[in-house]
């Protein structure tokens, strides 16, 4: 069962390579639709945080994979991930809440991936093939 402990850290790690070292400047800035950048005329806020939430879904989805899970279940959960980072940095750039919520609302997001995989909660989806 230690196994367990490492998908948790991936899922944490993955956040964070994903979130600070390999975001670029530029989409760290024009994801938000107030924010005043060059590149906003190019390419609308909306390509850049939709973007930025399928590289994390993505992500995710990898890593569940690479972990042995079945690849619908990667899959569900790589979708799943996309549509709430989109909407938690979303709500970062709004100015609902600051850096430090947007990231525990990150990082409890893969907890709740990883006690849903644990705990069996998910075996009802199909495997593949």
């Amino acid at each position: 069962m230690q196994w367990h402990w490492h998908l948790l850290f991936f899922l944490i790690a993955g956040h964070a390579l994903m979130d600070f070292a390999l975001q670029p400047d530029p989409m760290a800035v024009c994801k938000c639709r107030r924010a005043n950048h060059p590149l906003k005329a190019v390419v609308p806020w909306g390509y850049w945080l939709t973007s930025h939430a399928f590289i994390h879904g993505g992500t995710v989805g990898a890593i569940i994979r690479w972990c042995g899970f079945d690849w619908n279940l990667a899959v569900a959960l790589a979708l799943a991930e996309t549509v709430i980072h989109w909407v938690v940095d979303f709500g970062k750039c709004e100015n609902w809440y600051g850096l430090g919520a947007d990231q525990a609302l990150h990082i409890v997001c893969k907890i709740g991936w990883w006690l849903l995989l644990v705990g069996g909660t998910l075996s009802w989806i199909p495997p593949a093939g």
